[in-house]
C-alpha cells in the first residue's frame, strides 16, 4: 500500500469521531470568506472529506463535482442532485472538463508532493477560472502561544492533531504561495479566517457563539495570524 493511500485510510477515524462543533463552525467561516471569489457554474471540490463544506457549495454551482480519496467518507456525503462524485486520488483523478472554480480546502497539507499535484490542478482550471486553496496556519497565534509555553519546537511543527490527520507540513503564507507559484498558477489575493488564540478543545468548552463570530470578525483585521490562511488563483 502506498503512503498516501495509508495515510488516507488512518486519517479516517478522526474524521469519523473526534471532529468538533469548533472544526465545522471553521469550515462554515472559511466557506463565507471564499465565497466571494467564486466563479461560474461548474465547479470542483478537492478532499471534502464528510462534506462538511460540501453542504454550502451546493447552493453556488450547477454542477459541483468531487474527488476524495476515501471511500467512506465520500459515502457519507448525501447524494445531492448537483453533486458529482468521484471516488479516487487525485493523482488519479482523469476528467476532460474544465471548471470555473476549484476549492481546496485543508488539503494541501496533506499532500506529500504539492507542486506535482498542483501542476496537475491546473490542467483542470478553465483559462479564466479561479483556483481557491486553504489550509491551516503556522502562524496562528495559538502555535506562537504553543511555541512560548514550550509545547511546540517551532511553529510549524507537527502536533498531535497533525499527526493524527496525516499531515506532512504546517503552512504559513510565504511557504504556501511557493508551492502554488511553483505549480504555474498566479496569486492573486491571500488572506486569513478566524482569530483562534486557544486549542480547537478550549474553545468549545469555554468560548460562546458570540466570542467565536467576534473572533471570526477579528481575524479581518489580522489574516497573517488567522488559524487558516487561504489564497485566490488563476492561471
Amino acid at each position: 500500500m502506498k503512503e498516501r493511500d495509508r495515510k488516507v485510510r488512518e486519517a479516517v477515524p478522526f474524521y469519523k469521531n473526534d471532529i468538533l462543533d469548533i472544526d465545522y463552525k471553521q469550515a462554515e467561516f472559511v466557506y463565507r470568506t471564499i465565497k466571494p471569489y467564486f466563479s461560474g457554474k461548474i465547479a470542483l471540490e478537492l478532499g471534502p472529506a464528510s462534506g462538511y463544506m460540501t453542504k454550502y457549495l451546493t447552493g453556488d454551482f450547477e454542477k459541483l463535482h468531487i474527488v476524495e480519496g476515501s471511500v467512506d467518507l465520500i459515502n457519507q456525503i448525501p447524494d445531492y442532485i448537483n453533486v458529482i462524485k468521484h471516488c479516487c486520488m487525485f493523482e488519479d483523478f482523469i476528467t476532460d472538463l474544465k471548471f470555473n472554480t476549484i476549492i481546496m480546502s485543508h488539503v494541501l497539507e496533506h499532500i506529500e508532493n504539492p507542486s506535482e499535484v498542483l501542476g496537475k490542478i491546473k490542467t483542470w482550471l478553465a483559462d479564466d477560472g479561479v483556483f481557491i486553496v486553504s489550509v491551516p496556519n503556522a502562524k496562528s497565534i495559538h502555535r506562537i502561544v504553543a511555541v512560548k509555553m514550550g509545547m511546540l519546537p517551532m511553529e510549524s511543527s507537527l502536533n498531535e492533531r497533525d499527526h493524527a490527520l496525516g499531515h506532512y507540513r504546517v503552512y504559513d503564507l510565504d511557504l504556501l504561495c511557493k508551492h502554488i507559484l511553483e505549480a504555474g498558477f498566479k496569486v492573486i489575493k491571500t488572506g486569513g479566517s478566524f482569530l483562534k488564540p486557544l486549542s480547537n478543545g478550549q474553545i468549545e468548552q469555554y468560548w460562546t457563539p458570540e466570542m467565536i463570530e467576534g473572533f471570526f470578525e477579528v481575524g479581518k483585521i489580522f489574516p497573517e495570524h488567522c488559524a487558516e490562511i487561504f489564497a485566490i488563483c488563476s492561471k
